[in-house]
């Protein structure tokens, strides 16, 4: 092969990979892969979440289809969206430990959250799995319940963010509470660690997310075991 075919053998190849950026390009494509990676939902699901018009929502999903990163499921005339595999999700999470790791910016959003949270303290997984063997330890998931649903922590119970303060009394007070939710860039879990430590709880967050430990291959388990 000649120089000549060579680069435009890779110039190709680097057009496939820009189909790709194209989806990393825009937040709120971002945000709906990582809503994606917890589970199977509907445009009118994503839509919500996401706070966009459905018309808006669907096509982002149709340039995220363009570049395979989401599949498809139909039911009747409504239609679902799914990551389309580990591969992607892990794009995600390399996304945020680049982030967390080059842009200041990220970083010192971190910092007021776990300011926010009384220096909030995380806990490893294989941590969380002895505390887990040992039966010492409440796991908490604070996603929708619909995410918790498509997947959680086995033994996790959940209790959504906007419920937690209703729901204390769900929660054996003599316990230490692990919180997770979608991982370490999520909100959610420095939140509830917040809102449990005011109330007196003993509580920290995982150190990561739902799908960083579906990647680790660590046990799942679907559905309602609360």
């Amino acid at each position: 092969m000649d120089n000549e075919s060579s680069y435009s053998g890779s110039a190709l190849l680097y057009e496939q990979l820009a189909r790709i950026g194209k989806v990393l390009t825009h937040a709120k494509r971002i945000e709906l892969l990582d809503l994606l990676c917890q589970g199977e939902r509907s445009v009118d699901a994503l839509a919500a979440a996401t706070a966009m018009k459905l018309t808006t929502t669907s096509a982002h999903l149709q340039v995220m289809r363009a570049a395979r990163l989401v599949e498809i499921r139909r039911e009747g005339t409504r239609v679902y969206y799914r990551a389309a595999s580990e591969e992607v999700c892990g794009l995600i999470t390399s996304l945020g430990d680049v982030a967390k790791a080059r842009l200041a910016e990220v970083e010192q959003i971190l910092r007021e959250i776990d300011s926010d949270s009384m220096g909030t303290e995380r806990i490893t997984r294989s941590e969380l799995l002895v505390r887990v063997r040992q039966g010492d330890v409440v796991v908490l998931d604070v996603r929708p319940s619909t995410e918790y649903y498509a997947g959680h922590i086995p033994g996790a119970i959940s209790i959504p963010l906007e419920h937690l303060e209703a729901e204390l009394l769900a929660i054996d007070p003599a316990a230490e509470v692990v919180a997770y939710c979608r991982g370490p860039l999520c909100l959610l879990a420095p939140q509830a660690v917040a809102l449990l430590r005011e109330r007196g709880r003993s509580a920290r967050c995982l150190e990561d997310g739902m799908p960083e430990w579906r990647q680790a291959g660590l046990p799942v388990s679907l559905g309602d075991q609360r």
